[in-house]
């Protein structure tokens, strides 16, 4: 069986310059982040935003949830590849750095394919109980990943995607020495929805780590 390539600084220029490119606004969302320390690391690899941009054109994908914007990197990447009577309805509780994200929407020319709702995201998910969407993208608190996942698959129907960020958890899921409390609880979700009869999955190793979900 073959091995997974590590990917080294040097090898992943190489992977940039063979890719889709960026657009403008993606890279500005990237060089803004880059100012903010460790607050960054919230921020989806280039890798992901190029997966999250395949899946859609390729899956005939108009409406998409986002839980979890931060400056709006994945929104972007997410609205950027919808057709033109596409919608994402991003949901955040950060005011401040929604409005940074709003900013970069507006800058992309954008901003008229995405819906924001700027308090908690259990609030928002009540709000729409009654909506349906072909694609529902989870990277917010990992604490509420499974009341996430389950409130997300009322959302969908047969086919519909759930793609959730940060599965791998910075490959701590794999070390059973950590027994910290949110390790604890990414390994526990990740065993929820592997036995998950409703759905099947698979884990993608981007960024850190992506479990993409399709409702049987």
């Amino acid at each position: 069986m073959g091995k997974n390539l590590e990917i080294t600084e040097n090898l992943q220029k190489y992977i940039d310059n063979f890719s889709l490119k960026l657009n403008p606004v993606q890279q500005e969302i990237i060089d803004y982040n880059n100012t903010l320390g460790n607050e960054k690391r919230m921020q989806v690899a280039t890798s992901q935003c190029h997966f999250l941009h395949l899946i859609i054109k390729t899956s005939n994908i108009k409406h998409v949830l986002e839980i979890g914007t931060f400056t709006g990197l994945s929104a972007l990447s997410i609205a950027l590849a919808l057709p033109d009577d596409g919608k994402l309805t991003a949901l955040d509780k950060n005011e401040e750095t929604s409005k940074v994200a709003i900013d970069f929407f507006k800058k992309a020319n954008l901003d008229d394919k995405v819906q924001t709702m700027i308090k908690p995201a259990l609030d928002s998910l009540d709000e729409l109980k009654n909506s349906k969407f072909d694609m529902v993208f989870i990277d917010a608190d990992k604490m509420n990943y499974k009341e996430y996942y389950e409130r997300s698959l009322n959302l969908l129907d047969k086919g519909g995607l759930i793609i959730v960020d940060n599965v791998l958890w910075h490959g701590e899921v794999a070390d059973d020495n950590n027994v910290d409390k949110f390790t604890l609880n990414i390994r526990e979700f990740n065993t929820h929805v592997a036995q998950d009869k409703r759905v099947e999955q698979i884990i993608v190793p981007l960024g850190d780590g992506m479990t993409v979900c399709r409702v049987l």
